[in-house]
C-alpha cells in the first residue's frame, strides 16, 4: 500500500490512532492484557505512520514500530526521545502478532494468558505520551 503524504492524510491516520487508544480504555483491567497492547500497537503504528506522512514521506511498507521511530528521531530533532518510549512499549508487550497468535508462545500457552504482569495502566499512559508527542509534530507541519 502506498499512501501519498500530505497533511489531511495524516491527520485521518492520527484520527484512527486516536480512535484506537480510546478503545484500550475498555479493556483495562478486565483480564485481557493482550487486547490492551494490542490495541495500542494498533494506535502507535498509525499515529507513527501519520508522522512519516506529514514529513512529505511515502509510507510504502511496513518497517514496524521501532524501525518508523528510529527513522522519525533520526530526521527529526524534537521527536528526541520517541524510541526510548517506543521500545518501553515494546518491551511490555505492545506487538500486533504475539498479543494474538498463539504459535509466537511456547505450548500449551495462549496470548490470553501471556502478559499477566503488565502495567496496562502505565502503557496506556506512555502511548498517552507518545500519542501527544507526535500529534504535536503532525500539528507543527
Amino acid at each position: 500500500m502506498v499512501l501519498t503524504p500530505s497533511i489531511p492524510e495524516a491527520l485521518r491516520w492520527l484520527c484512527q490512532a486516536t480512535s484506537d487508544l480510546q478503545a484500550t480504555s475498555n479493556d483495562i483491567l478486565h483480564s485481557c492484557p493482550n487486547w490492551v497492547l494490542f490495541k495500542v500497537h494498533q494506535a502507535l503504528e498509525k499515529a507513527l505512520v501519520a508522522a512519516v506522512l506529514c514529513r512529505g514521506g511515502a509510507f510504502v511498507g511496513h518497517r514496524g514500530l521501532m524501525g518508523m521511530a528510529r527513522s522519525l528521531e533520526a530526521e527529526e530533532p524534537e521527536l528526541r526521545g520517541l524510541v526510548l518510549d517506543v521500545q518501553w512499549l515494546c518491551d511490555c508487550g505492545v506487538d500486533g502478532k504475539a498479543t494474538q497468535y498463539p504459535s509466537y508462545h511456547p505450548f500449551p500457552m495462549i496470548p490470553s494468558e501471556a502478559f499477566p504482569s503488565v502495567d496496562e495502566e502505565e502503557v496506556l499512559k506512555r502511548a498517552q505520551k507518545v500519542l501527544v508527542t507526535l500529534k504535536n509534530h503532525v500539528d507543527r507541519k
